[in-house]
């Protein structure tokens, strides 16, 4: 069941009328369509096929997935449905293998479904803790929007510019943004006056829904090529890069939208702050090193054709990785909801991931 989104306000997940709500980000700028999800498969599918993207996003919606598993194997089988369960919870787990919000959320559901009573529904109590999940979300981003500002408050800089990389706004997250929530806030404060918004090749994220975020906000927005970013630096109107993150492992390596390792590069080359936000949720410990994460590749029609016009020859090879890896010694400050690691490095990451977090 598709209907309008006109009247909502900016936002990508919703849980009405019993049903998982996902705005549909493929059609996005020039459609707002809503698809109902029923069922865990159809959830999945959103997943994997990019109606919902962004890892806090990601993360959300795979633990609404797990409550619409949960009930539909309750109705088949009141005694066996935790044990079918488990291949709804692989099912969700193998959808996107780089977001690690997305394994994070499936063990927050994984630990509620292991504290059940038999006292109230359980599919109630599941359903309270999505929604837990998506509520911190929020007030993470708030926090870190937050922090993310003080940090650029501190640093005098005649240039007033910023750019970023893919979307990491409300779109991609519970509501706000991650390094988006920063660049509200700093806008709010007077901080910046611009943001350069790289398109985000090859699905376009930055100019299919950047763009469209900061002009909902009437927020100065300039959409640029991914290659433009040099240009700018160059011409001495940027202060800083600010990103979001899929991944950051126990050393401050960042795995985020391909094409953030380029930006890192050419900020430490000009001498423009290179900014990654992101909640803790997104922090892999286990991890050593950014050597360390799962790249996804995706497939060649991504980058030889455009809405199904093909703009490369027959039988050409494609290389498509859709996450690169910067390297913690080009970032300048992590910013996360439970604080901020400037320079970041194991000592500086561990010490942070003790800290109480929101979540």
């Amino acid at each position: 069941m598709m209907v309008s989104a006109q009247e909502h306000s900016v936002s990508a997940i919703e849980w009405r009328d019993e049903a998982l709500w996902l705005l549909d980000q493929r059609l996005l700028p020039l459609e707002e369509v809503w698809l109902e999800h029923q069922d865990v498969g159809a959830v999945v599918h959103s997943i994997r096929e990019m109606v919902v993207r962004g890892a806090p996003a990601i993360g959300i919606t795979a633990a609404y997935g797990v409550v619409i598993a949960a009930r539909h194997r309750r109705n088949l089988d009141a005694y066996t449905w935790r044990e079918q369960l488990e291949q709804d919870f692989d099912a969700l787990a193998q959808s996107r293998p780089t977001a690690v919000n997305l394994f994070w959320a499936l063990d927050q559901m994984r630990a509620a479904l292991d504290k059940l009573t038999d006292s109230e529904d359980p599919i109630v109590q599941l359903l309270r803790e999505a929604k837990k999940i998506h509520r911190l979300d929020v007030a993470a981003n708030h926090a870190m929007g937050r922090l993310g500002s003080a940090v650029m408050a501190n640093i005098n800089s005649p240039a007033k510019g910023v750019i970023t990389h893919c979307n990491t706004g409300s779109l991609a997250t519970g509501g706000y943004g991650t390094a988006l929530g920063v660049i509200r806030s700093a806008w709010q404060q007077g901080l910046i006056d611009r943001v350069f918004a790289d398109e985000t090749r090859p699905w376009w994220q930055g100019s299919r829904l950047t763009a469209w975020e900061l002009a909902q906000d009437k927020i100065p927005v300039t959409l640029m090529a991914d290659t433009v970013g040099a240009t700018l630096m160059k011409q001495g109107r940027i202060s800083w890069v600010i990103v979001g993150a899929d991944r950051i492992t126990a050393n401050g390596d960042v795995a985020n939208k391909i094409g953030t390792y380029n930006l890192a590069v050419l900020a430490k080359h000009h001498g423009v702050r290179f900014m990654v936000v992101a909640p803790s949720t997104t922090f892999d410990m286990d991890l050593t090193s950014g050597e360390d994460i799962p790249i996804e590749e995706r497939g060649p029609d991504e980058v030889v054709t455009v809405k199904g016009h093909r703009l490369a020859p027959d039988n050409i090879e494609v290389y498509n990785p859709v996450f690169d890896v910067t390297p913690a010694e080009l970032i300048d400050a992590i910013v996360t909801e439970k604080g901020v690691v400037e320079r970041p490095n194991t000592a500086g990451i561990s010490s942070l991931m003790k800290k109480h977090s929101l979540h």
